[in-house]
């Protein structure tokens, strides 16, 4: 067995335990995170490394030394011994990366959103049925602990009937890759890459309930867009009615003037009280979970919780166990249908 140090953590790259051997596809910073904390817990081994930036690939085998460095996804998927593939590569080549490992008899984890639209969403889940592997997406904040005790009162009953779920995720930055801005390549802007977590968040708290209707206001610098006119949005408003008659109301963005850095919170009002998720202090990655009751509020956990990278953790800890096919992959169906709803495709 052979470790190196990383943050004072071992990360083991010997292939003589039953930990499932993955491969990496794309390890700029978060592909790399993902590959460090899948192997600092143990969950995987990492055997293979790929990335058309060599500084990329040369600062993921710093710190897996043990691992094989190959040129593509070809590269990966043709080594016997890959159990799975990790997935982080821009998201116009997510679904046709999943599609390819999965015919290839490797399971899959993959970056957010698996794919640009649901149709496409759709076909990477048949290939996982079909192929019967494990397909998991890094909807990393269902794995923070403040998003698990929320997921925990929802799911008890004690907030009543839930009537409204107010989301909201704004960043005060936009990203820094030019595909992110054509939406050809990245299905859409802030809705697919920030709204996605919380549309995930709010319908996985209420068990996936059918979706009777949604509406949207879509804004480019200001200015109404909408999928045709080949811009991507930096505002968006949606209104969503689940079948359960809650009314779910999500605002996101990138470079809104909020005065911080982020806003996220996924708030859960019922009739018996309410519960909710936000970031503190303008932070990207410190959260707590409040419970309230009228005027009073319930702290129920707050930082510190080193969450980034769990969600990796937990698909190649099941991977492990010799988990396949999973129902629950048409959650990603599901919610991939409502983006569609709200571009209006």
């Amino acid at each position: 067995m052979q470790e190196t140090i990383i943050d004072d953590k071992p990360i083991t790259t010997a292939s003589s335990s039953t930990k499932p051997k993955l491969g990496f596809l794309g390890v700029g910073w978060i592909g790399r995170n993902r590959m460090e904390v899948i192997a600092c817990h143990e969950a995987g081994e990492v055997a293979c490394i790929a990335d058309p930036a060599p500084q990329n690939a040369e600062e993921a085998l710093k710190s897996a030394p043990a691992a094989k460095q190959v040129t593509s996804l070809e590269g990966i998927i043709n080594e016997p011994e890959v159990d799975g593939v990790v997935i982080a590569t821009p998201s116009a080549l997510h679904a046709a990366q999943s599609i390819q490992a999965l015919e290839a008899g490797k399971s899959v984890f993959c970056q957010k959103p698996l794919g640009r639209t649901a149709s496409e969403t759709k076909a990477v889940v048949e290939a996982a049925r079909k192929n019967n592997k494990l397909l998991g997406v890094d909807l990393s904040y269902r794995y923070t602990a403040a998003m698990q005790q929320v997921y925990k009162v929802v799911q008890s009953g004690e907030l009543g009937q839930i009537y409204a779920i107010e989301l909201v995720f704004h960043n005060a930055y936009g990203p820094d890759k030019a595909w992110f801005y054509d939406p050809k390549l990245s299905g859409g802007g802030c809705v697919i890459d920030l709204g996605v977590h919380l549309i995930d968040l709010a319908l996985w708290s209420m068990n996936f309930p059918a979706v009777e209707n949604v509406s949207s206001h879509l804004f480019s610098k200001g200015k109404p867009v909408n999928v045709a006119d080949e811009e991507v949005e930096d505002y968006a408003n949606a209104s969503v009615t689940l079948a359960t008659g809650t009314h779910m109301q999500l605002s996101c963005s990138w470079n809104l003037p909020a005065g911080q850095e982020a806003v996220i919170s996924a708030v859960f009002y019922g009739t018996q009280g309410g519960v909710a998720l936000k970031n503190v202090n303008g932070s990207f990655y410190d959260f707590v979970a409040e419970r309230y009751y009228g005027t009073r509020a319930e702290v129920l956990t707050s930082p510190p919780d080193d969450w980034s990278g769990r969600a990796g953790v937990d698909w190649a800890e099941r991977l492990s166990k010799g988990e396949s096919f999973n129902e629950e992959a048409e959650e990603f169906v599901k919610v991939a249908e409502v983006l569609d709803r709200i571009y209006k495709r």
